[in-house]
């Protein structure tokens, strides 16, 4: 690897649940890289930064892989210890997406599940490892993630009869439970609750979801978390789908732009809108069962779930002071693959971030600036909204912003 910075181009898909066009944070981005143009008609939902061979970067202007690049020297691009952990591979995956329409209720395995579950079905899960994430909102964003403090849940079950119809058979095991059990006996009736509620009969669902929408009001604010405005607009996006009364179950977030939560294995979770920073272990493995035209294996997810839960203020992931710098906060979950550093600088301010003993894949999301190298005097990479760089382990930075110009940039980093 002969050079200590390398700009990428990368990968952006069109999911359907992505925002159209130039509205796609994902699409602006992608924008930069050469021969990109963006259709206005045409949905835009993630952009992958890595190696994942779904999605492979490029240096840019070339067709080169950045993986081949890592595959010469793993330990010079990695450092000796990330490099050696993780097989010569690039740790982490690191994406920007952009949601219009909800996507699915889902988890994700941990990696003895995820073995497991390739080796029986490789064809729907495409590979052996765990994928803990971690989103930070780029926008106003709203999400779904773990499930709800349950006397919240209880007074669902109380307040809307619709839901209560459909969880009818486990719904008075689950109250007493709320009431007098012990964590185990907790967690075992919730379960039970969320099972009959994703296994219930598609004609049942749509009967009470009629009765439903018929009595609560839409919403048109998409930031609206309100329950009722909620009910509507998951309908709409995915009618009649045994999801829409997950809203019941789960915690609803609405985030403003810096805040991140943490998704850890067989969590269940769902975003709803807006624009995020999303950083996990490399893998695309996902467990769905609802808000989805794609496969659904309720079965799995059932089994799958820790049934944590608790308020969303607890699934919040508070950043901290990174290192020794003066403008960067660190986000480090309770993981080894990644963690990820937000730098915001005023004006004319420089931001330097000592060498890593890891590779870090960096992103500029606002305003213009630089990337300097000193020690190599007269190296500096034009930083704009879009521009990617993997940086090699054990490099010393500046991050520089214009003298006319803020500029905000993300980066996954692995310090194992």
């Amino acid at each position: 690897m002969s050079s200590s910075i390398i700009r990428l181009a990368c990968n952006v898909n069109n999911y359907h649940w992505g925002k159209h066009g130039l509205h796609s944070k994902a699409a602006q981005f992608a924008a930069t890289n050469p021969g990109v143009t963006i259709d206005d008609s045409q949905t835009y939902a993630e952009l992958w930064m890595g190696t994942h061979p779904s999605g492979p970067s490029k240096v840019f202007g070339t067709e080169t892989a950045l993986s081949s690049i890592i595959e010469q020297n793993p330990e010079q691009a990695l450092g000796v210890q990330v490099s050696r952990k993780f097989d010569g591979q690039l740790p982490f995956l690191f994406k920007v997406l952009s949601i219009e329409k909800a996507l699915s209720i889902q988890a994700h395995p941990d990696k003895t599940l995820a073995q497991k579950l390739y080796a029986e079905r490789p064809a729907v899960y495409k590979d052996g490892n765990h994928k803990p994430e971690m989103s930070i909102a780029l926008t106003d964003f709203v999400a779904m993630s773990g499930f709800r403090p349950l006397e919240e849940i209880a007074a669902f079950i109380g307040e809307y009869p619709e839901f209560a119809v459909l969880v009818k058979e486990s719904a008075e095991a689950f109250l007493s439970a709320v009431e007098t059990g012990d964590d185990a006996e907790k967690r075992k009736q919730l379960r039970a609750l969320f099972a009959e509620l994703m296994n219930a009969r598609a004609e049942d669902v749509q009967q009470q979801l009629d009765v439903l929408l018929a009595r609560v009001s839409p919403a048109s604010d998409p930031l609206d978390i309100s329950t009722d405005a909620l009910v509507h607009r998951l309908n709409m996006e995915y009618p009649g789908d045994v999801g829409v009364f997950c809203v019941f179950m789960l915690n609803v977030l609405r985030l403003v732009p810096g805040d991140a939560f943490f998704m850890g294995p067989n969590d269940p979770h769902a975003y709803i809108f807006g624009d995020c920073i999303e950083c996990m272990a490399t893998s695309d493995n996902v467990v769905r069962a609802g808000l989805t035209p794609k496969l659904r294996d309720v079965p799995v997810l059932v089994d799958m779930l820790t049934y944590d839960y608790g308020t969303p203020e607890g699934k919040l992931l508070r950043p901290v002071p990174f290192a020794e710098t003066r403008h960067s906060l660190v986000y480090d979950p309770p993981i080894d693959e990644f963690s990820v550093v937000r730098t915001a600088l005023a004006p004319a301010q420089a931001e330097p971030v000592p060498a890593l003993d890891g590779p870090q894949v960096l992103l500029a999301v606002e305003g213009k600036g630089r990337l300097l190298v000193p020690a190599n005097e007269g190296d500096a990479y034009e930083l704009m909204p879009g521009h990617v760089y993997f940086v090699r382990a054990g490099t010393n930075v500046i991050i520089e912003a214009d003298e006319s110009s803020s500029l905000v940039t993300y980066s996954a980093l692995c310090l194992a």
